[in-house]
């Protein structure tokens, strides 16, 4: 989930908010001044709930970060990279580049989002009951009361044993534990998550088909998301236990052809698509022969064409700072997500600064698709098994 709005930094981890986060503003808002608030204590005016509600709101949406917050920090000290955190519709995100080490530390940053939601709707509830204490405006006391109520819900939910949830993670760190296969694990948490969603899906639409209750269509969009997520997660599992220990010089295209950095666009065009250039992406030499960067067709045809007698391809190209670079010995695993963020989505592959190949995602998706061997024979006779990723 990619943000529309950058918020900051916190604690040294960006974060921001994606455009869908309105909607949930919206709703808590709506949910609140017009219903909970005057059901709970009328007399007051619109201008008092609508107010508060919107607070409310916006408190909500900071217990979602510190959520959110205690996963990336933990994951941190766990060694794990922290990309950012995203506030969105259903919620949050802490985008984590790569996994835990260790079942112990899968656990100890999954586990510590639910105890942070536990912990805010407990200091939340002590916060009600002190203001009821003090005789404090019961809208106000109504308020915090639903702040703790929905964190502590929100913990419940989220340690539910299903993935994409932190209970999901949870699960998948058990099973890890158990078997020692993180693939196997992942599989198990993927496929209750699934079942979850599917759960919550008839319920919702039971909800509206049988009961006329519109609010329904809420639990069902979330147990869809959480039957894509938990399917993508699954998926994501394949991809690294199959690319597990694989360098990039299996999966690269070896001796690339290279453009001069010199030659014009029309000499660039005059070569394809039958020439020398069948490709889409290509590294440019200088003329000292050495890598400056890479060029795209697409880049090439956004030149208009009466500008490409006198526009050379280092005027188009992609400097080589702005470019992807690997060694051979690189992991693919490493290497895919700078791949999937960069907008060439191409890696020039480079040997103590000599040009030896170019992987694209492309290229890791073909790899994908090689047929795995189930066995092998050896010289004496016997035979041995491919061991699970």
């Amino acid at each position: 989930m990619d943000e529309t709005l950058p918020l900051g930094r916190i604690a040294g981890i960006r974060v921001g908010l994606h455009w869908s986060v309105l909607v949930i503003v919206a709703l808590v808002t709506v949910a609140l001044a017009n219903g909970r608030f005057p059901d709970a204590h009328p007399g007051h005016s619109a201008v008092a709930y609508w107010s508060l509600a919107v607070l409310t709101a916006v408190v909500f949406l900071i217990s979602l970060l510190a959520h959110e917050l205690a996963h990336a920090v933990v994951a941190r000290r766990n060694a794990v990279q922290v990309e950012g955190i995203t506030l969105w519709m259903l919620g949050g995100a802490a985008r984590l580049r790569g996994e835990a080490p260790s079942p112990a530390a899968e656990m100890r940053i999954a586990g510590v989002g639910p105890l942070t939601s536990l912990l805010a709707g407990a200091v939340l509830a002590g916060a009600a009951v002190g203001l009821h204490t003090l005789h404090a405006s019961g809208l106000v006391v109504e308020a915090v009361a639903w702040l703790a109520a929905i964190n502590v819900l929100l913990a419940v939910f989220n340690a539910l044993p299903a993935a994409p949830l932190d209970g999901g993670r949870l699960l998948r760190a058990y099973l890890w534990h158990r078997t020692g296969d993180r693939l196997r694990a992942t599989s198990g948490a993927s496929a209750a998550g699934r079942a979850l969603g599917w759960f919550m899906v008839l319920i919702g639409f039971a909800d509206v088909l049988f009961a006329g209750d519109l609010s329904g269509l809420w639990p069902a969009l979330i147990g869809w998301f959480l039957i894509a997520a938990a399917t993508a997660e699954a998926r994501q599992a394949q991809i690294q236990g199959a690319l597990d220990g694989v360098q990039v010089s299996r999966v690269m295209t070896r001796d690339p052809v290279t453009v001069q950095g010199t030659a014009t666009l029309s000499d660039f065009l005059a070569e394809g698509p039958f020439g020398a250039y069948r490709h889409s992406a290509f590294p440019v030499v200088a003329a000292d022969g050495s890598v400056a960067g890479l060029v795209t067709v697409r880049r090439v045809n956004a030149e208009a064409p009466q500008a490409r007698t006198h526009t050379t391809v280092s005027d188009v190209m992609y400097p080589l700072g702005e470019v992807v670079t690997a060694a051979p010995e690189d992991p693919v695993l490493d290497l895919l997500p700078r791949l999937q963020e960069n907008s060439t989505h191409r890696a020039l592959v480079l040997d103590h600064g000599r040009l030896v190949g170019i992987l694209a995602v492309a290229d890791i998706t073909r790899a994908l698709a090689w047929p795995t061997p189930a066995a092998h024979p050896r010289h004496d006779g016997t035979r041995w098994h491919r061991p699970a990723a």
